[in-house]
């Protein structure tokens, strides 16, 4: 492993490109310390600490993504969420309108155009947010914001559309320059910058509780038991084997080959989970934002807070309707059959056509299920640590699988520069074509 490190550096370009992404990632990280003009960020921070249960699981959702820039009101608030946003809106809509969809077959330019309308997509509801967000700074009676004028909503609402723009730009320079996926790596970097301080807040709680330092190896055992089972499901694909039929054009025979098609379990990724807490949430959110409760939406919120059996219910039922949602925008079978007979190549044992595409649909039911059922349980992880064990930060859920997920493709496309330069990878070894040893 050490020697594979060592040749990580040794190629320039390689070496370039991981330097020129942890230095955008250092500077994505000072921005977030900046404050928005015109908050009091110690009377805002205060105010975190004293909100009750429904508000911290909110607040908590809207602050992972944004690696808690949200909680310091920094220039960084918004963070990356409405670029995600629009760019979930346009995938979904190029399932739904027929322009998008043409847009998305058209290659190169329609991919242009695309990313055009999901930055102007990324604007409006960064803008949309701002405003939010500062008339909800403005509503709080602790001295949050001294002064609520004009000037306050006008500069507050510029610096945070524009602090998403910088966000973005980040991200593209090091998806361009860097390695990795930068929107990916902002993401990642805000999650993991809060593991250091909540490991040191567990072991702070041992003096005070000698018989929490089972606690501590129990849930330290179980990060590593349920990251090692994240990732082996995360990789794990279906295998639905294809034989392309030969064609000889002049002297030369092209096809004849046998390749597959790899269906993961997890096609849908972190976004079953992401749609489940938006629509659980929704209450909450209504009574934070709007500053004004009522019976009912007081009792409902109570019924839909985490801890209770009718939102474990529905939040494991949503996560599985959403994975199965999402896995059929993403993946068409028909549109796949079709491909298979446009390229000459067919599934042995079944039919060209509307066979294959009913035996590739079947093969997607049977292995969403239970990779769904498995990652709502990696969503309830969470709750079952913090309740059960009493761990002082969030581990699981949404988190969990962003950072595995990136980790993983991150490592993947190093280990094709080692492999490529015919390098030890981290995975699999070089081999050391046209160099005599």
């Amino acid at each position: 492993m050490l020697k594979t490190i060592g040749n990580v550096f040794r190629i320039p370009d390689l070496k370039k490109k991981i330097l020129f992404t942890a230095l955008f990632l250092v500077l994505y990280r000072l921005g977030s310390f900046i404050p928005l003009p015109g908050v009091n960020a110690t009377a805002l921070k205060a105010y975190f600490a004293g909100v009750d249960s429904g508000g911290k699981n909110l607040f908590g959702l809207l602050d992972l993504f944004v690696g808690g820039n949200f909680e310091r009101a920094s220039v960084f608030a918004l963070g990356i969420m409405p670029y995600i946003t629009a760019s979930i809106v346009i995938q979904l809509l190029g399932s739904i309108i027929p322009y998008f969809e043409k847009l998305r077959k058209e290659g190169a330019d329609g991919q242009k155009k695309l990313n055009q309308i999901t930055r102007y997509g990324t604007v409006i509801l960064a803008a949309f947010n701002a405003i939010t967000i500062t008339m909800w700074l403005a509503s709080l009676s602790v001295g949050v914001v001294p002064s609520s004028n004009f000037l306050f909503h006008l500069t507050g609402i510029i610096t945070l559309v524009t602090g998403t723009m910088i966000v973005m730009w980040i991200g593209e320079q090091i998806t361009e320059h860097g390695i990795g996926n930068g929107i990916s790596l902002i993401i990642f970097a805000g999650i993991i910058s809060r593991y250091p301080e909540g490991f040191v807040r567990m072991i702070q709680k041992i003096p005070g509780d000698p018989s929490y330092v089972w606690k501590a190896i129990i849930s330290v055992a179980l990060m590593v038991i349920v990251t090692a089972a994240v990732i082996f499901v995360t990789e794990a694909v279906r295998k639905i084997p294809v034989q392309y039929a030969k064609k000889i054009v002049g002297r030369r025979v092209y096809g004849g080959q046998s390749t597959y098609i790899p269906l993961r379990v997890n096609t849908a990724g972190v976004i079953p989970i992401i749609f489940a807490q938006s629509v659980l949430m929704f209450p909450a959110t209504i009574i934070v934002l709007l500053g004004k409760e009522t019976a009912f939406w007081t009792t409902l919120k109570e019924l839909l807070s985490p801890g209770s059996i009718i939102y474990t219910i529905l939040y494991v039922g949503l996560i599985i309707f959403f994975a199965y949602f999402y896995t059929a925008i993403v993946l068409n079978p028909t549109e796949m059959a079709e491909n298979m007979v446009k390229y000459g190549g067919h599934i042995p044992g079944k039919k060209p056509g509307k066979k294959t595409a009913e035996y590739i649909n079947n093969v997607l039911v049977r292995i969403t299920l239970p990779g769904a059922i498995f990652f709502a349980f990696i969503a309830l992880l969470p709750e079952i640590m913090s309740n059960q064990l009493e761990l002082p930060f969030y581990f699981g859920g949404t988190g969990l699988l962003i950072v595995v997920g990136v980790a993983l493709d991150t490592l993947q496309q190093i280990e094709s520069h080692l492999v490529m330069r015919h390098y030890d990878g981290f995975m699999k070894k070089g081999k050391l074509r046209g160099r005599s040893m």
